[in-house]
């Protein structure tokens, strides 16, 4: 299982963020529960404090290295965090809301996991989701092509791509299952600077699997040539390096 960096992924902190405030303002409900799939380094669980003070919160993310810098960073008992893997995670009681920010693109099979956690959703409760759909963008695209190139090709033909989710897809889904939903999609320019500010950014998420799955003489030739090809496809404007990033929200509430 590739390992997360909470330092590297906080690097774009507030820019992250931004979706799940988002996410958050369109949610109907009071909840006195709620979890939060996929929290990552907690960062955004101070968020979830301020909406809803008097709710019981907890962070739940399969990576040991973000849970204890939640830990760590949350020490005024913002949240309680546990280490879990989503696909065969429930909670032990109905829960009133689940809230997921980027997290789920990383579960195979995802509607079957979060059917089964709609078995622990409270009546009254909602399930609010938020998973990058830019599989198709220039980032990936340009990861894709040099990944499926010589020398690189045999060791990273196993790394699964990222799936495009639409918010009609989720629609769907909550829909067939009586929930009322509140879908969307919005896209978010987000402006960098500095050195290799595309790949800074993506080495944090998406690059991962692929870096992780190379050995290292590979995974520095690889990192170059990323850098080269990115530098060529986002070139900087007077407002700095611009870098489109689309994304699919979901807000289902139960009756």
């Amino acid at each position: 299982m590739p390992v997360w960096d909470p330092t590297r992924y906080l690097q774009f902190a507030d820019d992250r963020a931004r979706p799940f405030l988002d996410l958050i303002a369109q949610i109907p409900t009071q909840p006195s529960t709620i979890v939060d799939l996929g929290c990552g380094p907690g960062h955004l669980t101070k968020h979830l404090r301020a909406r809803w003070p008097g709710a019981e919160i907890l962070g739940v993310d399969s990576s040991a290295e973000m849970i204890n810098t939640a830990i760590g960073d949350n020490t005024d008992a913002l949240a309680n965090y546990d280490v879990a893997d989503l696909v065969s995670w429930t909670p032990s009681r109905p829960t009133d809301l689940f809230v997921s920010n980027a997290a789920f693109q990383w579960v195979p099979d995802q509607f079957d996991v979060i059917d089964r956690l709609l078995e622990r959703l409270t009546d009254g409760g909602t399930f609010a989701i938020q998973v990058p759909n830019n599989a198709d963008s220039a980032t990936h695209r340009t990861i894709d092509e040099l990944a499926r190139s010589d020398p690189y090709r045999e060791q990273l033909d196993d790394v699964r791509r990222l799936p495009t989710v639409s918010p009609h897809d989720y629609l769907t889904f909550f829909a067939q299952r009586g929930l009322t939903v509140n879908a969307w999609e919005t896209t978010y320019l987000h402006v960098l600077h500095g050195p290799d500010p595309v790949y800074e950014w993506i080495s944090g998420t998406g690059l991962r699997p692929f870096l992780q799955a190379l050995d290292g003489e590979s995974r520095a030739r690889f990192a170059d040539d990323l850098r080269e090809r990115l530098a060529a496809e986002f070139v900087p404007e007077e407002a700095g390096t611009v870098l489109p990033f689309r994304r699919t929200f979901a807000v289902a509430t139960r009756a």
